[in-house]
């Protein structure tokens, strides 16, 4: 399905007290509880959190969990977008955490999301990628990345049905390009083993899904999701932490092309 919780706004989900955006598995739980229930706000908060603002959460709602993780000792606490955290030899201790969507609450007006001009969000695509630095090539109808000669392959942009759909796969195609060693160095055949493939296949998307998102983009599913399906099912199933790693990983990826990019063009302003 499309990551975005509205035909007109994609946002990543953020903190209302806070106003720190989830990361990780908790922006995809987010965006799946808001895509299920047609929240158009992406604030959340806890119980108390709303109660501090003088908004009370409405009795029958149900909440959504989210999780956070802290070291033995620390006074503060994280979100966990990985399953296996570096502790070294700290003691690790997770939480989960119920929030309401500020659609949930009575007394909160919701932020207004700006509804910046699309013409402007597809100039400021077009400085991210390019500021990404990657070699992107054009020509004949398959995008890939080619690992060997650590290049972006896509068909010419007239290809595409409309400028979402050819960022969407350019930033899938992107997150890929984040796996050398001489970026993310993302090595999955340890962990994956067999499965390997289709789980750099479910990063590369959920990695999509949120530059997107920080773009101000939707992601548009691409033609080739239901060859992956079956495989991406396979792995869920078989780890239980599966999911946990992918958007541990994807999150990873999309922050190096965001500070990639803002190195490029410190200029650039973006916004879910």
């Amino acid at each position: 399905m499309p990551w975005h919780t509205s035909g007109r706004f994609a946002f990543s989900p953020i903190n209302v007290t806070s106003k720190k955006p989830y990361r990780g598995i908790n922006t995809v739980c987010l965006w799946a509880a808001a895509q299920a229930k047609g929240y158009e706000s992406g604030e959340w908060a806890t119980y108390q959190q709303w109660q501090d603002r003088r908004a009370q959460v409405r009795k029958g709602e149900k909440a959504t969990l989210v999780v956070f993780w802290k070291f033995a000792n620390d006074s503060g606490e994280s979100q966990s977008d990985s399953d296996t955290p570096a502790s070294g030899s700290r003691l690790l201790f997770t939480k989960g955490y119920s929030v309401f969507n500020a659609a949930q609450v009575d007394g909160y007006a919701p932020k207004v999301d700006t509804d910046r001009p699309m013409p402007e969000r597809i100039e400021q695509a077009e400085a991210f990628f390019r500021g990404a630095g990657a070699d992107v090539r054009y020509g004949g109808n398959q995008a890939f990345y080619s690992p060997s000669g650590d290049y972006v392959q896509m068909p010419p942009f007239a290809a595409f049905r409309d400028a979402v759909s050819y960022y969407s796969t350019l930033a899938h195609e992107h997150t890929h390009w984040t796996a050398s060693a001489a970026r993310c160095n993302r090595e999955l055949g340890k962990r994956f083993g067999d499965n390997a493939y289709a789980a750099e296949e479910l990063i590369a998307e959920l990695g999509a899904a949120f530059t997107c998102a920080h773009l101000g983009l939707s992601t548009e599913p691409r033609e080739d999701h239901a060859q992956y399906l079956q495989s991406w099912l396979r792995v869920l199933k078989a780890d239980k932490r599966a999911i946990f790693t992918a958007a541990s990983k994807a999150q990873q990826a999309a922050d190096w092309l965001t500070a990639r990019a803002a190195q490029t063009a410190p200029q650039l302003e973006v916004a879910a």
